[in-house]
């Protein structure tokens, strides 16, 4: 599924990267080691200072900073078509490099929604000339989100699409969604699901729990979600169907996820760095970057939710990178619309909050961080020989402020904006080119210039 990837063409890089820290859980890589890159694809490993920098290439001295396979995020919001005041593909991508991302899959609520196929062609071309990065992108389920006709799925997915999604809305009819999974049987592909009752649901603004009660503010119960689940895990059994749970928040959608996969159905979930980190206890501010969907829920759920993603229940992390406009965000809280971007800050969240205290382990972070591609076939990023550049270069010992010196991305509605983080990716390969270079001091560029091709990153 690789050729369901779209992105602009770089320079397809040579280098060695001496003396990094590699960790890869799947490539069994956990050591300090000399990587060249030649031509775009990983050459040699070997032991620190023990290998040549390809020739005419440059020697980045990564001493003390730790190499990963490029992360997938498949859950992000690009806004493009008709929504570009909050992002596009070249910001959204360059948002995606700064953050590690070697590879992204886009959801399909635009305007116009991506329900047609000349849309979707459209957009992956537009893709081809502007995306950093590798972009596949998802298409919808029921025309125009609205959860009653279902799309030309087969005509959608021969145009590229990597599955099917009405994300942003629920499907509620059990008889469309089923027709769906059907369908998707026959056309292949991966039907993802936001799941949520709207009759549960209705006006809710945050969780619905002491701190809502609190407030004063509509609730959004955990019910709303868990029923969903438990409905659409018994379909998925039924039809043999292949689906996704998108986003998924609280404890009780564990269960329900967990009773479907004791029953054999073909699902798998994610979860997102603000529902593993953070709690409704942040609303209390009224802080419209908290304001998301789902909302964040109790302390009870966050330690629930990263109990699964380490056993492996929940298999990967995606970040919901949905942005929004300033003008947007800076109303009351009730009016504000759900989202928050998260791809700049998606491993460093995860480092800080959760490894650095002991809740879960590097490589765990770093293996679920890139399980996102096999969910929709596409090749997982892996540092070994003979695979292409797909990797990140991070600082784990940098401190920095969320915000600080403004976003890659167009929008600044961050539920961590303002957060000191550690971890800072200070190099992006994707697709075997440099996708994302942090600035080099003045000394360290200096010595680059006058090295004939040596450099250094800060």
């Amino acid at each position: 599924m690789e050729d369901h990837l779209f992105h602009r063409r770089h320079p397809p890089c040579d280098l060695l990267i001496r003396g990094a820290h590699v960790l890869d859980p799947r490539a069994g890589v956990d050591d300090r080691c000399d990587i060249v890159i030649g031509a775009g694809r990983i050459a040699e490993l070997g032991p620190p200072g023990s290998l040549p920098a390809p020739d005419g290439g440059e020697t980045i001295d990564a001493a003390g900073k730790h190499a990963f396979p490029g992360f997938v995020d498949p859950h992000v919001h690009l806004r493009t078509p008709g929504q570009e005041h909050k992002e596009d593909l070249d910001t959204g991508t360059a948002a995606a490099a700064a953050g590690g991302f070697c590879a992204l899959v886009a959801m399909p609520n635009t305007w116009p929604v991506v329900d047609e196929a000349a849309v979707l062609r459209s957009l992956t071309q537009a893709a081809g000339r502007q995306a950093r990065v590798p972009v596949g992108f998802l298409a919808s389920i029921t025309r125009g989100l609205e959860g009653q006709e279902l799309t030309e799925m087969a005509e959608l997915r021969d145009a590229g699409a990597l599955g099917f999604t009405d994300d942003g809305k629920p499907v509620v009819s059990a008889g469309v969604l089923r027709k769906a999974l059907q369908y998707q049987r026959c056309c292949g592909g991966v039907v993802a699901l936001h799941e949520e009752d709207p009759a549960l649901s209705g006006g809710g603004v945050m969780h619905e729990g002491a701190v809502s009660a609190r407030l004063g503010l509509a609730g959004i119960p955990p019910i709303s979600e868990s029923t969903m689940v438990a409905r659409d895990g018994a379909l998925a059994l039924y039809e043999d169907a292949r689906v996704h749970f998108q986003h998924i928040s609280c404890v009780q959608t564990l269960q329900a996820l967990q009773s479907a996969k004791d029953a054999g159905a073909r699902v798998s979930a994610e979860a997102t760095p603000h529902h593993l980190t953070l709690t409704d206890e942040l609303v209390r501010t009224l802080d419209s970057r908290f304001k998301m969907n789902p909302p964040l829920r109790t302390e009870s759920d966050r330690r629930g939710l990263v109990q699964a993603l380490e056993s492996g229940l929940i298999e990967c992390v995606a970040s919901d990178h949905a942005p929004h406009a300033v003008h947007e965000k800076e109303v009351p809280f009730e009016q504000a619309p759900m989202g928050t971007t998260g791809l700049e800050t998606a491993f460093a969240a995860l480092f800080t909050e959760l490894v650095v205290p002991g809740e879960l382990l590097l490589e765990t972070v770093v293996e679920r961080m890139t399980a996102g591609a096999a969910l929709y076939e596409l090749p997982t990023p892996r540092i070994a020989v003979g695979e292409p550049a797909n990797l990140c270069l991070v600082d784990l010992r940098a401190r920095w402020e969320v915000g600080a010196h403004g976003y890659a991305s167009r929008s600044a509605n961050c539920a961590f904006h303002g957060r000191t983080l550690h971890g800072r990716v200070l190099l992006t390969l994707a697709a075997g080119g440099v996708a994302f270079r942090a600035p080099m001091p003045a000394p360290a560029r200096a010595q680059a210039q006058a090295g004939a091709g040596a450099g250094a990153l800060a």
